[in-house]
């Protein structure tokens, strides 16, 4: 999920109670809500290092809970600090000139590590439940398992999630403002309902999102393709309605890409996909799949597409996983392997799918074969 809606998600949680639980709640919770996206710098490093560390030891269930201690120990140390600055510009700010402000005790002052620590936990815990809803995911149980979860619930930016935080959050501040000005005093409360109700609200569109997901995955496996039946499916959210979605399907010769809609009106129409056919097997293609490189890419990807091209001196295996293809392209990493005419791997490297390696896969559909 992206930062904006990772921020709003952060403030939402900081609001339902928290100010109860530490001082310093909500700049808690919101860097703890942004810190497991450190491992984006691993962009730097290239496709390889990028692939082997988004979204997995920051985004693990041991990751969080290192993350959440390193926060709440910072704001602990930080935290007199901040309470002597706040406490010299009230002074500076509110008092006559030459009358010295009153001895007292700043709430930031008395910081505590573990309530922090829970806080911080809470925003890290949040963060990595919001990016198991898209179609990505984590390695969550990183380092024991190798596993990828992911739920196909949500786009990397998805602007019915935005919406409902953004309501949640503003939406009673401006009843507040409008019953403020009219004399009535308002009440601060420990627990924002605004914020509450957001929270709830994502959770409930997340839930209809799941019962689509579930029913587009049962059309598209039901249903045959050119007289073939379906051996895998994906069905991946579009950001503009939770009605329609884009469908993958694996039969025994080719890739499947096609749309699926609820909206009424509409019909499903297996004829209408974009066929992509599978690379032979070969020799050549096998040797690839066990490469270092191959071995890799295939525990990351859920529709892998190969395409073999000859060479003088061999062939080019490139792979791709069809989960990302088109508009759900968020940063793609695809593999890209040459095998000499002896079938053996002479070069092996991961590459991001952008335009200067468009040529890579290239726009036709005959898969490699």
């Amino acid at each position: 999920m992206e930062p904006i809606t990772q921020v709003l998600a952060s403030v939402a949680l900081a609001r339902c109670g928290f100010k109860r639980v530490t001082p310093l709640a909500l700049p808690i919770t919101v860097t703890a809500g942004l810190a497991p996206d450190v491992d984006w710098v691993s962009v730097f490093g290239g496709a390889r290092a990028f692939l082997e560390w988004h979204r997995t030891a920051t985004h693990s269930i041991v990751g969080i809970v290192v993350i959440a201690a390193a926060i709440a120990a910072a704001y602990v140390l930080i935290a007199p600090r901040v309470g002597r600055i706040v406490r010299r510009k009230r002074a500076e700010t509110s008092l006559p000139a030459g009358r010295q402000a009153p001895a007292r005790t700043n709430s930031t002052a008395s910081l505590e590590f573990v309530p922090a620590f829970l806080a911080a936990l809470a925003g890290c815990g949040l963060h990595v439940l919001l990016d198991l809803t898209n179609s990505y995911g984590v390695k969550l149980l990183w380092p024991f398992s190798p596993r990828w979860i992911a739920w196909d619930l949500t786009a990397p930016l998805d602007p019915w999630i935005l919406f409902l935080l953004l309501a949640g959050l503003l939406v009673p501040g401006l009843f507040r403002m409008i019953t403020e000005e009219i004399g009535a005093k308002a009440k601060r409360k420990a627990v924002d309902r605004g914020a509450v109700a957001a929270l709830i609200l994502v959770a409930a569109f997340c839930c209809v999102r799941f019962v689509l997901q579930q029913r587009a995955v049962a059309l598209l496996e039901a249903r045959e393709y050119r007289g073939e039946a379906a051996d895998a499916a994906g069905a991946f959210p579009q950001s503009a309605s939770p009605l329609f979605w884009s469908g993958v399907v694996e039969t025994d010769n080719t890739m499947d890409e096609l749309e699926v809609s609820f909206a009424p009106g509409t019909n499903f129409d297996p004829e209408s996909a974009r066929i992509f056919y599978k690379a032979e097997p070969s020799i050549a293609l096998e040797a690839a799949r066990r490469s270092d490189v191959g071995i890799a890419f295939l525990e990351f990807a859920r529709f892998p597409l190969a395409r073999v091209q000859s060479k003088d001196d061999g062939y080019r295996i490139t792979m791709r996983d069809l989960r990302f293809d088109g508009a759900r392209a968020e940063r793609n990493v695809i593999a890209r392997i040459d095998v000499d005419a002896n079938n053996n791997v002479t070069r092996q490297e991961f590459l991001f799918n952008t335009a200067n390696v468009g040529d890579a896969y290239g726009e036709d559909t005959d898969g490699g074969k």
